[in-house]
C-alpha cells in the first residue's frame, strides 16, 4: 500500500469518526435530536470499517497511528466547525501527534 493510499484512508476515517462524534454532541449536547445523534452513531461505524482497510495487520499500530491524524483533525474540525481558535500548544501538541503518527505508522521495518 502506498503512502499516499493510507494517509487517504486515515483521513476519511477521521471525517467518519470526528463528525460522528460532532453529530452525537450536536444531538446530545445542543439538543438537535436523535436524528443528529443516530446519524453519528452510523458515522462512528463506516469510521471502524473504514480503520480496517489500511494495509498493516497490527490494530494497535494502526489505531495508535490514527490517532495523531485524530488529534490534528479534531483541532481543524473545531476550527471549521465551532469557530474554535488554537492556540500555539494546540498547534505544536498536534504537529508533534502527526511527527509520532509518521513515525509509528511509516518507519521502515526490518521485516
Amino acid at each position: 500500500m502506498t503512502v499516499l493510499r493510507s494517509l487517504a484512508l486515515f483521513l476519511c476515517a477521521a471525517l467518519f469518526e470526528i463528525g460522528g462524534a460532532w453529530l452525537v454532541w450536536q444531538g446530545l449536547r445542543e439538543h438537535r435530536g436523535w436524528l443528529w445523534a443516530g446519524a453519528g452513531a452510523i458515522a462512528l461505524g463506516c469510521y471502524g470499517v473504514v480503520a480496517t482497510w489500511q494495509n498493516d495487520e497490527n490494530f494497535g499500530r494502526v489505531l495508535a497511528a490514527y490517532g495523531g491524524i485524530f488529534v490534528a483533525g479534531s483541532i481543524v474540525w473545531g476550527m471549521v466547525a465551532d469557530g474554535y481558535r488554537p492556540d500555539r500548544f494546540d498547534l505544536l501538541g498536534a504537529l508533534i501527534c502527526l511527527v509520532g503518527m509518521g513515525v509509528i505508522m511509516y518507519a521502515p521495518r526490518g521485516h
